[in-house]
C-alpha cells in the first residue's frame, strides 16, 4: 500500500523533520536523504541565540528485503566521528524501575546503539483496535506510565538529579489473537525545567516482530538533537530539546525500563562523538 496522508500517515521522521530532499551518490550506489530539523525554542529564544533551524544527519534509504518497507539509516561516514573505543554492555538485565547510567562517554554528543531481548509478551498490555494514531498513544503512555513490557529504552540529555530528561522508548502491546504491537515514543515532556519550550512527544509503530528479532534502538545525540532509529531504521523520529542543567559535561545518559516486568539488553554500545571538519 501506497502512502497515507494525514497525521497518522506514513513518514520519512515523525519528529522534526522537514524539507526533504533526495539524491543519488552513483559512486556508492545509494539514495541519500537530506532534511532540516526546527526549533523548539520560542521565536525570542531564537532571535536572542541569532539563529534557528539546523540540517538532520543525512540518510541512506532504501527497501528491506520484502520491497515493502522503507528503510533509513545514517550514512556510514558518519562513523569517523566515534571516537574509540566505545562503551559496550552485554546480556544486562534491566528490572522493573531499574535506571542504568551509561558512562564513560560525552552524554551530550554521542552515538547509542542498543538492542533488547524479547521472549515472552504474555504480559504485555492488551492492545485495543482504536489505538491507531501512535503519537496520541505516546503522549497517553509516556515514559512516566508503566506497563508490562514498557517502557524501556534510553534516557538521554538527562540531569544527574532527573530534573530534566529526554526519554527515547519501546512498548510492546500485544493483540487478541496474541501478534505484537510495537509502539516507539520520542518523550520531551521533561526535556527542559524551561517552560517555553516546545516538548511535543512524538510516536510511531514500528513494523516489527521482537519475538522474531531483537528490538533495536540507535539514537544520535547532539547538544540540542537527538534523531532516534528505531527496529533497524524502519521508523525515526527527530527531537529537538534545549534543557537548561543537563548541558556540556552535565548532560548524563541511562538505559532504562519503567515497565512492571525485566527486560534484557542483548547489547549496548555507545561512543563519544567528535566534531565534524568542514572546509
Amino acid at each position: 500500500k501506497g502512502l497515507i496522508d494525514g497525521d497518522a500517515g506514513l513518514k520519512y521522521d515523525y519528529g522534526k523533520f522537514y524539507a526533504s530532499k533526495t539524491f543519488f551518490d552513483s559512486a556508492k550506489n545509494r539514495r541519500i536523504l537530506w532534511g532540516w530539523i526546527n526549533e523548539s525554542q520560542s521565536v525570542a529564544d531564537d532571535i536572542k541565540k541569532g539563529w534557528a533551524g539546523v540540517q538532520a544527519i543525512p540518510r541512506n534509504i532504501y527497501l528491506d528485503g520484502s520491497g515493502k518497507q522503507l528503510v533509513q539509516w545514517p550514512v556510514s561516514e558518519l562513523e569517523q566521528l566515534r571516537s574509540s573505543p566505545p562503551v559496550n554492555v552485554f546480556d544486562k538485565r534491566l528490572e522493573a524501575g531499574e535506571l542504568h547510567e551509561v558512562t564513560g562517554v560525552t552524554a551530550a554528543q554521542a552515538d547509542v546503539e542498543i538492542t533488547f531481548e524479547i521472549t515472552d509478551i504474555s504480559k504485555a498490555e492488551e492492545y485495543r483496535p482504536r489505538w491507531t494514531h501512535a503519537q496520541w498513544l505516546c503522549n497517553t503512555k509516556n515514559a512516566s506510565v508503566r506497563g508490562g513490557l514498557g517502557p524501556f529504552g534510553l534516557r538521554v540529555l538527562a540531569s544527574s538529579d532527573s530534573q530534566e530528561y529526554t526519554s527515547v522508548f519501546f512498548r510492546v502491546f500485544k493483540k487478541a489473537d496474541n501478534k505484537p504491537v510495537v509502539l516507539m515514543c520520542s518523550d520531551q515532556s521533561r526535556s527542559s525545567l524551561n517552560e517555553d519550550n516546545d516538548k511535543t512527544t512524538y510516536g510511531a509503530f514500528v513494523d516489527v516482530d521482537p519475538i522474531k528479532e531483537k528490538l533495536s534502538l540507535r539514537s544520535l545525540i547532539d547538544h540540542s538533537i537527538v534523531e532516534s532509529f528505531g527496529g533497524s531504521g524502519r521508523a525515526c523520529i527527530t527531537a529537538r530539546v534545549y534543557p537548561i542543567t543537563a548541558i556540556e559535561d552535565k548532560a548524563r545518559l541511562y538505559a532504562f525500563n519503567n515497565a512492571t516486568e525485566g527486560v534484557t539488553i542483548s547489547t549496548l554500545s555507545a561512543w563519544s562523538m567528535k566534531k565534524a571538519q568542514i572546509s
